[in-house]
């Protein structure tokens, strides 16, 4: 029985005049709707209504999530958490996407939500949705579902059959398998979208003609108008359903997700030739990859421990205190990640070059020396460790005439004070005694797992920082580096790195559980021809421990 519609008319006047106030202000209310239970039989048999998709984000004492229907609403929707009630934020101009704001809720609380109508009817199914521990709280175990370059239209296909990216039903078996281990989170490092513009004028005829092919269906992004509430927002939903909407659909609904941004999400590879350098993005690339994110996928929550004047934060345009670039993911005093993308706000003045500003460096700088976790995670957007010879690498590596990456031919356009930047980064986790300093990268198109013991002049033998590279989602055919490039990754030149395996371009993702003693990377790898079905019992062909120091 739905008891939601069992109330008396006088007890349901009164909730619609309560409703209609807090419309008009935008605001929380206490309502005797509270969402449903969702039993284990509803999350099997979940019925979503009209949702197109859905993805949450949490902290210890709030939620953000991004949502859209498959058709516009005339009325404003609201979030049923337990017994608080929750206006939506239009976020286009239609009214078929929308965002959910909760803050000054109690942490580690299993809550329930629920999507109704302004009448209090059901629009979904209750769902439950975890807040994290308070930070100083002492979780025993932490589980994380991380990958990275989720993105790209499976209809991309070339003359000759080969696939741009992976096709959507094995990306959904892929996550399907992450889900099942249960995570806690899940970590999505960058190139959520893929459609690049002026870059791709550089490619072969091969390459290129599809793309041409499928911009010429869904139409081109006029630089010269606005986004949002012009002719091209049509074409942006076009462009982006397909490659999140379509992939994430509503099965992360109970699992936050960190998303964060890279090249590819502003619109164009990060590159560079003569007249024209991708980076940092021109100002209608900047605003389609904003408005991308504020209709899909949520920004980065408000955080004490993060400065509200760090760039792309506190927008006018957002919700108070969000961060579209720069990330914190706490679990209580168990973990923390700072994420944070370096191509966005990158410069290339020359030795003073940097892939994010110097604010942002402070932050991560008293973050990292911080010392109030078991684990502490470096998450950057662009690999290091590894180099494939890209523009936006930290690295001057380059391909070079015998097909290796090197530095003997010159990499053009690339600015030495992104070195200068990485051994700032460097020092600040060596320098870590108490826990050991770790990061975890997106980008590489590949599974990749070393230890850096020597970076130029920066000698780290006596504490070596694991890197890792959590596996491509989405890539096929040229979104490896190999095909696309000619050479994949490799260590750069001015590193030493022990590593227990080759850069392994195959799909997949990785698991990282966490406990006050350990952490536990786990790698799980597949690709075709292998079949499809194989991927539901996929083990981990790679496993790593880190030791907490304290453990001997």
């Amino acid at each position: 029985m739905n008891k939601a519609k069992y109330f008396s008319r006088r007890r349901l006047l009164q909730i619609i005049s309560a409703t209609s106030s807090y419309m008009a202000l935008g605001s929380v209310s206490n309502l005797a709707y509270p969402a449903e239970v969702a039993s284990e039989a509803d999350l099997n048999d979940w019925n979503q209504g009209d949702l197109a998709h859905l993805i949450p984000v949490a902290s210890h004492e709030q939620i953000l999530i991004k949502a859209s229907f498959n058709s516009a609403l005339t009325q404003t929707p609201y979030l049923q958490i337990d017994d608080r009630r929750i206006a939506g934020i239009m976020t286009d101009s239609e009214g078929q996407f929308w965002q959910f704001y909760a803050e000054n809720l109690d942490a580690d609380h299993n809550y329930q939500l629920q999507i109704r109508d302004v009448n209090g009817e059901q629009l979904t199914d209750a769902w439950p949705l975890k807040t994290f521990p308070l930070p100083n709280a002492e979780p025993e175990h932490l589980r994380i579902f991380a990958y990275t370059c989720a993105g790209g239209n499976e209809d991309l296909v070339g003359d000759d059959g080969s696939r741009h990216f992976l096709q959507m039903a094995s990306r959904h078996q892929l996550i399907e398998r992450g889900l099942s281990f249960n995570p806690d989170v899940v970590i999505a490092n960058g190139d959520h979208i893929y459609w690049d513009q002026k870059t791709l004028a550089f490619r072969g005829e091969g390459f290129k003609q599809p793309w041409l092919d499928m911009y010429a269906e869904f139409g081109t992004l006029d630089p010269a108008l606005p986004v949002i509430g012009s002719s091209n927002e049509a074409i942006l939903k076009r462009i982006v359903d397909p490659q999140i909407a379509k992939l994430y659909g509503v099965r992360f609904r109970s699992v936050p997700v960190f998303m964060l941004t890279d090249d590819h999400d502003l619109f164009e590879n990060d590159e560079a030739h003569e007249g024209y350098i991708s980076l940092p993005p021109e100002e209608d690339k900047l605003a389609a990859a904003r408005a991308t994110q504020n209709l899909y996928y949520p920004e980065f929550l408000p955080d004490s421990t993060r400065r509200n004047d760090l760039q792309g934060s506190s927008s006018a345009d957002r919700i108070a205190g969000l961060s579209e670039v720069y990330g914190t993911f706490r679990y209580g005093n168990l973990f923390e990640a700072l994420l944070y993308d370096t191509k966005r706000y990158s410069t290339f003045n020359g030795e003073n070059a940097t892939l994010f500003n110097v604010n942002a460096e402070g932050w991560l700088s008293s973050r990292t020396a911080a010392d109030d976790t078991a684990f502490l995670m470096h998450i950057p957007s662009t690999p290091i460790g590894w180099s494939a010879g890209k523009l936006g690498d930290w690295y001057p590596d380059v391909r070079q005439s015998d097909g290796s990456l090197g530095t003997e031919i010159e990499k053009p356009y690339w600015p030495v004070g992104w070195w200068s930047q990485h051994q700032r980064v460097m020092e600040m986790l060596s320098s870590q005694k108490n826990r050991p300093p770790i990061i975890a990268s997106g980008d590489l198109h590949a599974f990749a797992f070393g230890e850096i013991i020597k970076s130029g002049e920066i000698d780290m033998q006596d504490n070596p920082i694991s890197c890792i590279c959590v596996g491509s989602l989405g890539s096929s055919g040229p979104g490896f580096p190999t095909i696309f490039r000619g050479v994949g990754a490799e260590i750069p030149t001015d590193l030493d790195v022990n590593e227990p395996f080759t850069p392994l371009e195959k799909n997949g993702f990785t698991i990282i559980d966490v406990t006050p003693e350990k952490m536990v990377i786990k790698m799980y790898a597949w690709i075709p021809p292998e079949p499809v079905d194989a991927i539901s019992t996929l083990e981990p062909f790679f496993t790593k421990e880190i030791l907490t120091k304290n453990i001997v």
